[in-house]
């Protein structure tokens, strides 16, 4: 087994570069699955109301994305700090019992999903124009649940190993063949939405194979049949650290579907009706996890780094690392959000907009909506990357409270500002909680700055 010291020697940029990029391409390849779905499904003759049906579907999702996360990124943290450690003998154990917990996990989801049926999707904000597209959709999407889960647990894991390349290779695979089986199965093969569901479900079991395959070709742990008992010490200590990356996703969960109902509600009292303001915010959620993804690829990717070193005891590269995280997200972000205001329609018109008067007043409400809503979107970014950087440092306590604290504002915001602005009130609310939320993370941050410094000069 091969060990990873060259993580406290390289040069810092170097490394990020190294496991941020392809971390990166891995999560927005991951989300591309809904979003090629939506693109495709918003593209053909169901138009907007396919958009609204999967993003109906897309809180399902995001909790399972949340229990591999929860368990993935646990163990991919918990490997980094035990190899800067150089306690290594037992990270096979927690390898093993993190992909059997995501696992289980993914056949409570599907139990939940199947036996809920119709009344959840309408509990999500489904309408009765959308929800029986939302089932044909999601009774498919259910069924890969369990190896879904296990996969993006893999692929946190593979990272950590060392092998960001490998990981990304396996998403990518994946991602094309959903890319080219869309069109064929919802338009040769007439399938419609189902047929989107085939084409995802395919996808994530062959990027399952290729990460399941590097098992066998591992650096720093072999598994063997005993990693896979229960070692509730390890396994808690795990979910421990993976709890920031746990909340974060059952906090866009909650947010969606907070937003997917008040967008309903509130809609139904305006000239859009339930599902034009439900089918734009589905779109606009859809680019803010692209932003999104991309910070966290940016937190994720250095997680390794980041504890390697900080178990190391090499705090002056921790902070180094800290910065340029910080100034990547917010270059990069900064970037998006100039786009989003700029030409904010091309956006919009890449998910479908059907045609006639109804297409016009999807637009009308769309356009300035997604404006609002990303306005400060770089804030959340910023917020979002400084929990995972304290889930890197062992710092769980801290970093759970600050991964949920900008969508548990969004949720009391949208709660609140709609009953004064309307259906609009609604996007309202995203940027003040961004701004509240950025607001209680700087001092917390400048006071980890100020500790990690003081305990390089005690080293």
């Amino acid at each position: 087994m091969e060990n990873n010291e060259y993580l406290g020697k390289e040069k810092i940029g170097k490394l990020l570069a190294k496991f941020a990029i392809p971390c990166i391409l891995s999560l927005i390849i991951s989300c591309l699955y809904n979003i090629v779905d939506q693109i495709f499904v918003g593209n053909s003759k169901v138009g907007f109301l396919g958009n609204a049906a999967t993003g109906v579907i897309f809180p399902i999702t995001v909790v399972g994305w949340g229990l591999s996360l929860f368990f993935g990124d646990g163990a991919a943290a918990w490997l980094s700090v035990s190899l800067g450690e150089g306690k290594n003998d037992k990270i096979h154990k927690g390898v093993g019992n993190a992909i059997a917990a995501s696992f289980i996990s993914g056949c409570v989801v599907i139990l939940v999903a199947y036996l809920w049926g119709a009344d959840l999707l309408m509990l999500l904000g489904g309408t009765e124009a959308n929800v029986s597209l939302a089932y044909d959709y999601g009774i498919i999407i259910y069924a890969m649940m369990p190896i879904a889960l296990v996969q993006n647990c893999l692929a946190a894991i593979i990272r950590a190993d060392g092998a960001p390349g490998y990981a990304m290779l396996a998403m990518v695979t994946g991602a094309v063949l959903n890319i080219i089986g869309d069109p064929i199965a919802i338009y040769a093969l007439d399938l419609g939405i189902q047929g989107a569901a085939w084409a995802t479900i395919i996808g994530q079991f062959v990027s399952f194979v290729i990460c399941a395959a590097y098992l066998f070709r591992s650096k720093t742990f072999k598994l063997k049949l005993g990693s896979f008992v229960p070692d509730f010490k390890i396994l808690t200590r795990i979910m421990a650290l993976g709890l920031s990356s746990l909340f974060t996703q059952l906090c866009i969960v909650a947010t969606t579907v907070v937003n997917n109902v008040l967008f309903v509600n509130y809609g139904l009292k305006s000239k859009f009706g339930a599902d034009i303001p439900l089918a734009a915010f589905v779109v606009i959620m859809k680019l803010f996890q692209i932003v999104l993804n991309v910070a966290i690829g940016i937190a994720a990717g250095a997680q390794p780094i980041v504890g390697y070193n900080y178990g190391a005891k090499k705090y002056d590269r921790v902070r180094q690392l800290l910065k340029l995280i910080l100034l990547w997200t917010a270059g990069i972000c900064l970037l998006f959000t100039a786009f989003f205001e700029a030409i904010p329609r091309i956006f919009i018109e890449m998910f479908g907009a059907g045609g006639g008067e109804e297409s016009q007043l999807y637009m009308e409400f769309a356009v300035p909506c997604l404006r609002i809503y990303l306005m400060l979107i770089v804030l959340t970014c910023l917020q979002k990357v400084c929990a995972i950087f304290m889930q890197s440092i062992g710092l769980a306590k801290i970093a759970a409270p600050l991964s949920f604290l900008r969508d548990i504002s969004v949720i009391v915001c949208a709660l609140i500002v709609p009953i004064g602005l309307g259906v609009m009130g609604v996007a309202w609310a995203a940027p003040i909680a961004d701004a509240f939320a950025f607001v209680v993370t700087v001092p917390i941050m400048i006071w980890i700055w100020k500790k990690l410094g003081k305990m390089q000069q005690l080293e």
